[in-house]
């Protein structure tokens, strides 16, 4: 997704030289928008890690906090940040290739997580283990 930000040519160039005339503000506006940017970052990769997250809720039947735990496995057995994770999953879901060290890491964490939730199934009282 890009964002495209369309500035009046006659508010920036007033708004450039009421910076630029102050050295220390215009220190502060590069600082400012480096913290600007490192945000934008911040909830783009939140936003994809959130419909991961439901992805995996709809394939495994988890809770939001079982599905963000089973998507940090699958980051740290392929030793790939979140966000990169989140978005190779929905890529995926969109048609993309998800990268084999992904698919392994993605099959072996939710074998896990059905063979943990099935021995949580059999301890609780009132329920067969059949």
């Amino acid at each position: 997704m890009q964002r495209t930000t369309v500035l009046q040519e006659d508010w920036w160039n007033l708004r450039a030289e009421a910076t630029w005339a102050n050295a220390s503000a215009g220190q502060d506006l590069v600082v400012l928008r480096a913290e600007n940017d490192q945000l934008r970052r911040a909830l783009a990769g939140r936003a994809v890690i959130d419909q991961a997250r439901g992805m995996v809720m709809v394939l495994t039947p988890c809770s939001r906090g079982a599905a963000r735990n089973l998507l940090v496995d699958i980051s740290r057995q392929c030793d790939t940040k979140l966000p990169v994770v989140a978005a190779a999953l929905v890529a995926a879901w969109e048609g993309k290739p998800l990268p084999e060290r992904m698919q392994r890491a993605l099959r072996r964490t939710v074998r896990r997580f059905h063979v943990e939730d099935q021995g949580r199934d059999s301890r609780q009282p009132g329920k067969s283990s059949r």
